[in-house]
């Protein structure tokens, strides 16, 4: 999904405890050597294992996690965290940089699925009344890959489909709709990975990975519940009642071969509409669109639609 994501959208596009959870101008020598030293000394041994070997970050990243970890969100604990990156650039392909892979966190460049799963696992992990730096990245493994494990790049959650109904099956989000506005059949037909292998970094340099690939996308496809249509997200807050702040926001589209062409989060607005908190390919930033999510909507005609997820409790 994550890179599936950023080749559609460059163009365009108080604390509960028990709750359940599921780069790069330096070397990855360099990144481990800088970071690991500074957690060795109070960090458990499994978790200092656990850095070395799975994560690749730098000291920029683990201390920004743990300095938001330690302040109190107000209102929208998603919304809270989420606001905490406006501004901050949009880069393509930070994922891109380990073969095999690795669990990359990098809170210094986003885009729109790295700004979300780094939310949700800020949230989750404060929820969880944590403030380490080990379990926030436990929490953004449960997110990224299939069934919570980090098992080379083909369980990497590519497709939002994908991502959706597994964090679904484990419990870590819901889907949010309704009957009466979310009435609109998704069908999911995602090739186009298997399709251009050569568009992608490791697919590229490992095409027998396609095939396994291609059986993925065929597994998913077919109907798959309901979407709210472009022309329904110009409703109001009283008609969307079911909307909250912070919920996901998966903009789907016509586009042929994906299912779902941007990501970000639902904020009401003062003009009590729906707008689009979001790592922005045409800001290159992470911005809070001052247009309404109608708007937005409107000025891309390959995104007919959404689907939302929040956050389990």
């Amino acid at each position: 999904m994550h890179t599936l994501l950023l080749s559609l959208c460059l163009p365009l596009l108080a604390c509960s405890c028990g709750h359940s959870a599921r780069q790069t101008s330096l070397t990855q020598t360099q990144v481990h050597e800088q970071t690991i030293a500074a957690h060795s000394a109070q960090a458990p041994n499994r978790d200092v294992a656990f850095l070395r070997d799975s994560v690749i970050y730098t000291k920029a990243d683990s201390s920004k996690v743990v300095s938001l970890l330690k302040e109190t969100p107000q209102g929208s604990d998603v919304i809270f965290y989420a606001r905490r990156f406006i501004g901050i650039p949009y880069v393509a392909s930070t994922l891109e940089v380990a073969d095999p892979e690795r669990l990359v966190v990098n809170l210094r460049q986003l885009d729109c699925t790295t700004l979300v799963e780094t939310v949700l696992a800020l949230t989750m992990t404060k929820r969880q009344c944590a403030t380490d730096f080990s379990t926030y990245c436990r929490n953004l493994m449960l997110l990224r890959y299939r069934n919570g494990q980090m098992n080379g790049y083909l369980s990497r959650l590519h497709y939002f489909t994908w991502w959706m109904h597994d964090n679904i099956d484990m419990g870590l989000v819901r889907e949010v709709s309704d009957t009466k506005h979310f009435t609109s059949p998704m069908i999911v037909n995602n090739y186009y990975m298997s399709a251009h292998p050569a568009s992608y970094k490791f697919l590229k340099a490992h095409p027998e990975w396609a095939d396994s690939i291609a059986q993925m996308e065929k597994e998913h496809a077919g109907r798959d519940g309901y979407y709210l249509t472009e022309a329904q997200t110009k409703l109001g807050r009283s008609a969307l009642s079911v909307i909250q702040d912070g919920d996901i926001v998966a903009i789907v589209t016509k586009k042929l071969g994906i299912d779902y062409s941007h990501l970000g989060f639902a904020v009401w607005g003062k003009d009590g509409k729906l707008h689009l908190l979001n790592a922005s390919s045409i800001h290159h930033k992470v911005v809070e669109e001052p247009k309404t999510l109608f708007q937005y909507l409107k000025e891309h005609p390959s995104s007919i639609g959404i689907r939302l997820l929040r956050l389990c409790n």
